[in-house]
């Protein structure tokens, strides 16, 4: 069975640009554009991976010295822009292959 992903997203360009590369790939895509149809989503389908595009106010897209905290959390992984479709099915590959 292929896994399930979530998607939340504001931006609907962006959060189609990913759908589409996940689904190209054989993932199932949950789309969610706020935080209420996400936890929606979230309650129905179990998915088995969440991905989330923050806005994080003042910070560039590349990585950044107050992202070094991210070893401490837990199942959370901060994967930086710009990236392109290759490093985003990778990364994705990788982390619910770690998981299985």
């Amino acid at each position: 069975m292929n896994a399930t992903i979530l998607v939340l997203c504001s931006d609907a360009v962006i959060r189609s640009v990913i759908t589409d590369t996940l689904e190209a790939r054989g993932y199932v895509v949950l789309g969610a554009a706020n935080l209420g149809t996400a936890v929606d989503r979230l309650r129905e389908y179990k998915p088995d991976l969440l991905i989330i595009r923050p806005y994080i106010d003042n910070m560039a897209g590349l990585d950044d010295e107050r992202l070094l905290y991210r070893d401490s959390l837990h199942a959370i992984e901060v994967f930086p822009k710009p990236f392109t479709a290759a490093e985003l099915l990778a990364k994705v590959s990788e982390i619910l292959e770690r998981r299985a």
